[in-house]
């Protein structure tokens, strides 16, 4: 059991004698008393001894108990300063005493006539040391928390209680803000002047929401320094309760993004940039499908109906010269119809003339018609009136047409499906397109295929959105959600 070093600071030798018997008395070992008749004394063996706690007697002769407390306080020492201190007052000193805790005494003890404060006194001592070690480990707790906190990048503080708008702590970390701790919190309006004026409003609001009522905050925002640069927060608090779930404060961090703002920041101008170039590259492509598609049909289209013409014309003077006609003309003229028609499904797929002659509700159900004849699969293609009234440009039918064609290639070569339906309608002014199949449906992994990336690249050109997704009963269904955009005709 360790002893716990007493410093009896007290003029009296009988009042000194008669708390050594006392403590002396109580546990062998557990008290070792240290005495001073006077107040000079008394803050000297302090500063040599550093006891445990202090037993002050109000009157002394050199000073009061006042003065002595006051001299221990203004101690250079941590250790002196932090000394407990235990005032001995008489019967009818009640306000020597609540004047005595105010300036620093843990306790105090009425020194009555009989003596009785002296049965009192081991276990107003030990109750004094528990408390001093219990404030000792506190502080410990405190400056282990601090340094933690302190070390961080995050800016942490504590909202004081039932004040939303006021906080109890700021760590250090303000600083990256250019302000002391102590301007911040002696300042309340200042984290208002450092939100930017268009978000303040907004972000005052959801903060002073959360702290109120205790909910969890999660938000980032800008401030600015007090050299005027802009950086972004996530700003992070959540309530901390006792255990038995007693709220006590909201505790938070800010924590600077801004690097993250920034990078997010360009990696979105660079995409940007990349589906500008993909656009860009897509209409070069399909100028140039245009100009093949033409030229296939000015030239090889012209030759081979040519070709076709003269065997014709080959087989009809035979017949009127009365000769039999060779079997090789009947077989010439059918491969150049082949070779003519392998021609128009070339150009039909490069560029369909009819998208460019009647626009694209015709191209979709000329292409839907072209499908159902070449893979034998039943495809329907419904146009809702409201939808076949708008008149989109020539960049956006194209485009619009690219989707549906691929979705509806993915559907015969992949899908094993019957049926395939093609809509087109109106919701909420944006334009739905859907192609629905009752095939085998997706594979898990198809969202990552180079023909759904495609589709959803043009669809972000077109401002909308791309989905793939399963058909109930089985089948895949693609849906293209895209502004209406463009004028509804008369």
């Amino acid at each position: 059991m360790n002893t716990m070093l007493v410093l009896l600071v007290e003029d009296d030798l009988v009042d000194r004698m008669a708390c050594r018997r006392r403590l002396g008395g109580n546990v062998a070992g557990r008290f070792r008393q240290e005495d001073a008749d006077d107040g000079e004394r008394g803050l000297a063996l302090a500063a040599s001894l550093r006891p445990d706690c202090i037993l002050l007697d109000y009157h002394l002769p050199d000073m009061t108990g006042f003065e002595f407390l006051a001299r221990l306080v203004a101690s250079p020492d941590d250790a002196v300063r932090a000394i407990p201190v235990l005032m001995l007052t008489g019967a009818d000193s009640a306000a020597v005493a609540t004047e005595a805790m105010r300036r620093g005494a843990r306790d105090y003890l009425v020194k009555d006539a009989e003596g009785r404060y002296l049965e009192l006194l081991p276990a107003a001592i030990e109750r004094l040391l528990r408390e001093q070690r219990l404030l000792k480990e506190k502080r410990q707790a405190d400056a282990r928390f601090r340094t933690l906190v302190e070390q961080t990048q995050a800016i942490s503080y504590i909202v004081a209680p039932d004040h939303p708008d006021r906080l109890h702590y700021i760590s250090p970390q303000i600083g990256m803000l250019g302000y002391a701790p102590s301007q911040w919190l002696d300042t309340p309006g200042l984290y208002a002047e450092c939100m930017l004026p268009e978000e303040r409003a907004g972000v005052l609001a959801e903060v002073m929401r959360c702290r109120a009522a205790g909910l969890p905050l999660r938000l980032e925002y800008r401030l600015r320094t007090r050299t005027g640069a802009v950086l972004w927060f996530r700003d992070q608090a959540d309530l901390v309760h006792d255990d038995a779930g007693k709220s006590l404060f909201m505790q938070g961090t800010l924590v600077d993004i801004t690097a993250g703002k920034e990078a997010e920041r360009q990696l979105t101008e660079a995409r940007d940039e990349l589906r500008k170039l993909a656009a860009y590259q897509e209409r070069i492509r399909e100028e140039e499908r245009q100009r093949i598609a033409r030229e296939i049909h000015d030239e090889l289209g012209g030759l081979l109906t040519g070709i076709k013409a003269y065997v014709s014309v080959i087989g009809e003077r035979a017949a009127q010269a009365g000769l039999a006609a060779d079997p090789l003309l009947a077989d010439t003229a059918a491969l150049a119809q082949d070779a003519i028609d392998t021609v128009r499904r070339v150009i039909a797929d490069l560029r369909p003339s009819v998208l460019d002659q009647l626009g694209i509700w015709a191209a979709l159900e000329w292409y839907a018609a072209q499908v159902a004849q070449r893979s034998g699969i039943a495809c329907g293609c419904e146009i809702d009136p409201a939808a076949a009234m708008l008149d989109l440009d020539a960049d956006r039918g194209i485009m619009l047409f690219r989707i549906a064609q691929e979705a509806m290639t993915n559907v015969q070569r992949h899908a094993g499906a019957h049926r395939v339906l093609l809509r087109v309608r109106l919701a909420d002014d944006a334009l739905v397109v859907t192609v629905e199949d009752d095939g085998c449906g997706i594979v898990a992994d198809a969202g990552a295929s180079w023909g759904i990336l495609g589709m959803r690249e043009r669809a972000r050109s077109l401002g909308g959105t791309l989905t793939v997704a399963p058909r109930p009963g089985g089948g895949t269904v693609v849906t293209l959600r895209m502004p209406a955009g463009g004028h509804r005709g008369e």
